[in-house]
């Protein structure tokens, strides 16, 4: 497996997992094994990737088999969600630290084709991701939808996020998480 950030030639094969795996078009059965919920237009994947850098692909051949995302709160502003979240940083105390943008950057949506999940693709691409944002800022924040109990598990249990709080939004229950830029992710072999 090749761990790297993606190109703009990367857009087409990622658009197409975030199809296959949005809470919008994702098979009702299919759900309960993990799901992304923002979704992103292919201008979108290219303003991350020229601007912030952020989009770091697992490849298994030619194929994409997972994508992780990361940028600045700049980036994530436009959405409400994320709006929302950026003006409640000064709230949120980390390791001795009040979270702001400049401390702090949002890590997320991560997709992993179902092939691949359950194995080292998951603690590998959030180390790559890890490793291009570490210098930038010292903490992840990010946020998971309570009823995707599959990417909680995988974010808390495997690679030791912490829930630092929860929140509301537009009818959604959602688990706010953190992560300390310091610490190699369990797990990885990168």
């Amino acid at each position: 497996m090749e761990y790297r950030n993606a190109t703009v030639k990367d857009i087409a094969a990622v658009s197409e997992l975030q199809k296959r795996y949005h809470v919008s078009t994702i098979n009702e059965n299919d759900k309960e094994d993990g799901f992304v919920t923002t979704l992103f237009s292919e201008e979108q994947f290219k303003m991350l990737i020229e601007k912030e850098n952020g989009l770091a692909i697992a490849c298994d051949g030619d194929e994409v088999a997972a994508y992780a995302m990361a940028a600045s709160w700049g980036f994530w502003s436009a959405w409400p969600l994320f709006e929302k979240m950026i003006n409640d940083l000064a709230n949120i105390e980390y390791k001795g630290r009040i979270l702001s943008v400049d401390n702090s950057y949002q890590y997320g949506p991560v997709c992993i084709d179902v092939k691949y999940r359950g194995k080292e693709v998951l603690p590998n691409i959030f180390e790559f991701s890890r490793l291009q944002m570490k210098d930038r800022f010292p903490v992840l924040v990010t946020f998971i939808n309570k009823i995707n109990s599959r990417s909680y598990d995988a974010h808390t249990r495997k690679l030791g996020l912490e829930v630092i709080k929860t929140f509301d939004f537009n009818n959604n229950h959602y688990y706010e998480l953190v992560y300390d830029m310091c610490r190699k992710t369990p797990g990885s072999n990168i």
